[in-house]
């Protein structure tokens, strides 16, 4: 699968969480039944995953912790707030960096229709699209 559909499956499994439970729960409710729902559709991810950060060869001791790494390419952060603000986004580039990956998903589950709480992030995203083999007849 490639990271486009990966994003849509992620976003399918969190609409599929915001149609049972709503808008107006605790983040952590949301995060817990997306991880369910991610395991039923059987898409691998690590929950609160550590973000390491290094400053000048130096290790950081941090608590910063990304909520979801989905597949080992996409970071997942939930929200459950009125308004996702630019500095969400902001946070979200640097978990892209700091992780190695090229695309994230700010998911806001505190809207009454969930696609307009879901926002993608890309940092330098090249997803290889597949090249047809050469055509071997002249």
């Amino acid at each position: 699968m490639g990271t486009n559909e990966l994003t849509k499956a992620i976003i399918g499994a969190a609409i599929e969480v915001h149609r049972a439970l709503g808008p107006g729960l605790l983040e952590s409710i949301y995060e817990e039944a997306l991880c369910h729902e991610l395991s039923l559709r059987g898409i691998a991810f690590v929950r609160q995953i550590p973000v390491q950060i290094a400053y000048k060869s130096v290790k950081l001791s941090s608590d910063l912790r990304a909520d979801l790494f989905v597949e080992n390419r996409v970071v997942v952060d939930l929200k459950s707030k009125e308004q996702v603000a630019k500095v969400d986004l902001i946070v979200m580039r640097s978990y892209l960096r700091l992780l190695g990956a090229s695309v994230g998903l700010v998911i806001n589950f505190h809207v009454p229709v969930l696609r307009d709480g879901v926002h993608r992030v890309v940092l330098n995203f090249q997803d290889p699209t597949p090249t047809p083999p050469p055509d071997l007849q002249e």
